[in-house]
């Protein structure tokens, strides 16, 4: 499967944002141990293109989406590191010049109807809802698709693990799950909300 098949297979995937490389590398592992196959990192620090690097040397390895993309350049470093897509917070048509290039799939955000009509009109294949909660939740994703269920979208932002299959149900293709994974939680804990995720996910 390519990369965009493999995140909406999965149907869960976990955000991590700036965190410590080493702590972020832990993370990784424990959510992966829970079943969890798809990861973004959000891109801010130089070291958190280490991390890409780190994982991508494993022999059992998750997805990674290299997140908060904006510049060409960041893409590029992304992709030199080992990102298998690259995740923008913005519409940016040379983003897209260039992973089209790079045959590397994108994935631009978009908060309103009229920005995930632009993104699809642009040839992405999936693109990301978000903030999702703070913009109505599920119920807002399906008013979203309601007129254009020809897009494909994945939502994200501030939700919660037991609101996945609500998600799911009113069309997402997956769910991105952040501080909810991990905020004040140790590795054997997140592993637990892995698992959790993950069952809600295949539960449909």
């Amino acid at each position: 499967m390519n990369p965009i098949e493999v995140i909406a297979e999965e149907k869960v995937f976990a955000v991590l944002r700036n965190r410590q490389p080493d702590e972020t590398k832990n993370i990784i592992n424990a959510l992966m141990q829970g079943g969890l196959k798809v990861i973004e990192i959000v891109i801010e620090t130089p070291q958190t293109v280490g991390v890409i690097e780190h994982i991508k040397k494993q022999t059992q390895r998750p997805l990674i989406m290299a997140g908060g993309i904006i510049t060409q350049r960041q893409a590029q470093i992304a992709i030199d590191s080992g990102a298998d897509v690259i995740v923008s917070p913005v519409f940016q048509m040379n983003l897209v010049r260039l992973c089209k290039s790079q045959k590397i799939p994108l994935i631009m955000t978009a908060t309103t109807p009229n920005e995930a009509y632009s993104a699809w009109k642009a040839r992405t294949q999936l693109i990301k809802i978000s903030p999702a909660n703070p913009m109505g939740g599920a119920e807002y994703i399906e008013d979203i698709l309601r007129p254009m269920r020809f897009i494909n979208v994945i939502a994200a932002g501030s939700i919660k693990i037991d609101d996945i299959p609500a998600y799911l149900k009113a069309g997402a293709k997956a769910v991105g799950i952040g501080r909810a994974f991990y905020n004040g939680l140790n590795l054997s804990e997140i592993t637990e909300r892995a698992k959790l995720a993950c069952l809600k996910a295949k539960s449909l």
